[in-house]
C-alpha cells in the first residue's frame, strides 16, 4: 500500500512475514528514504523492498528498528547485503538483536538462514534520524519491549509506532523486558501529539491521535 502526505513524503507499506508485520519505505521529494522495520522474512518479501527502492531510484540513508523483536527485523541482512545499511536501534533493546536466532526459534519455531548484522547506531531519546528535507525525531516509548521508539515528523504531523500504540489497542507488555505500567506511562506522552499526527503502526492500519483519543481505552490526555 502506497501514501503521499502533502506532496512531499512518500511512505510504501510492505506487509511481511507470518505476524504481519508493517515495514515502511520513506521517501521524499529528494529521492533519499529510510526503511523502518524490515521484518521481510521470506525472499519474494525482500525481493519486493529491493526492487521497489532500485526500481523508484532511491537512496536508503537509514534502516531503523522501533523495537529489536524478531518480526521487525528479520530483514536486516537483506538489506545490509543490497544497501550496506546496518539497523539503528535503541541501545535497550541491544539485548533482543543480539538474541534474534533464539527468539526466532522460540517465539516463532524457525531458524534463520543468515545471521544478523551488527547494530549500526544505538538510538536514544531526542536523536534526530534524517533524510532528503525531512527529520525525524526519536521519543523512547518503553513497555512494549524496554527500547521501544516513535519516530515522530513534526513538519508533516507523521509518526511510527512500532508496537506500542495500534488501532484501538496497545502492544502487549508479556513478553521479555515487558511493562504495562511502563507502556501505559508511553501512551501518556504520545497522546500529547496533535490529533491530526498520523499513525503507522507496526501491524495493521494506519489511525491517527485524534481517533485514538476518542475510541482507543488506554488513551489519555
Amino acid at each position: 500500500m502506497f501514501f503521499k502526505l502533502s506532496n512531499m513524503l512518500n511512505i510504501k507499506r510492505f506487509v511481511c512475514n507470518m505476524l504481519q508485520e508493517n515495514c515502511y519505505v520513506v521517501s521524499d521529494e529528494t529521492k533519499e528514504c529510510i526503511i523502518i522495520d524490515c521484518g521481510a522474512f521470506y525472499e519474494a518479501e525482500q525481493k519486493a523492498i529491493v526492487d521497489y527502492i532500485r526500481q523508484n531510484e532511491l537512496t536508503p540513508k537509514h534502516l531503523v528498528a522501533t523495537h529489536g523483536h524478531i518480526d521487525h527485523i528479520f530483514g536486516n541482512a537483506a538489506i545490509y547485503k543490497a544497501f550496506g545499511l546496518m539497523v539503528e536501534v535503541h541501545a535497550s533493546d541491544e539485548f533482543l538483536v543480539s538474541q534474534a536466532a533464539l527468539q526466532a526459534e522460540q517465539l516463532i519455531g524457525v531458524k534463520l538462514e543468515s545471521s544478523m548484522p551488527p547494530v549500526g547506531k544505538y538510538l536514544t531519546d531526542k536523536d534526530v534520524i534524517t533524510f532528503g528535507t525531512h527529520t525525524f525525531t526519536i521519543i523512547e516509548t518503553p513497555g512494549h519491549s524496554p527500547g521501544s521508539i516513535f519516530l515522530y515528523c513534526e513538519k508533516e504531523h507523521v509518526a511510527f509506532s512500532g508496537d506500542t500504540l495500534f488501532h484501538y489497542s496497545i502492544g502487549r507488555t508479556d513478553l521479555e523486558g515487558g511493562s504495562m505500567f511502563q507502556i501505559i506511562q508511553s501512551i501518556r506522552t504520545i497522546s500529547q501529539l496533535p490529533d491530526t499526527t498520523a499513525i503507522y503502526p507496526g501491524h495493521g492500519e494506519e489511525t491517527n491521535i485524534g481517533t485514538e483519543l476518542a475510541g482507543n481505552p488506554y488513551m489519555d490526555r
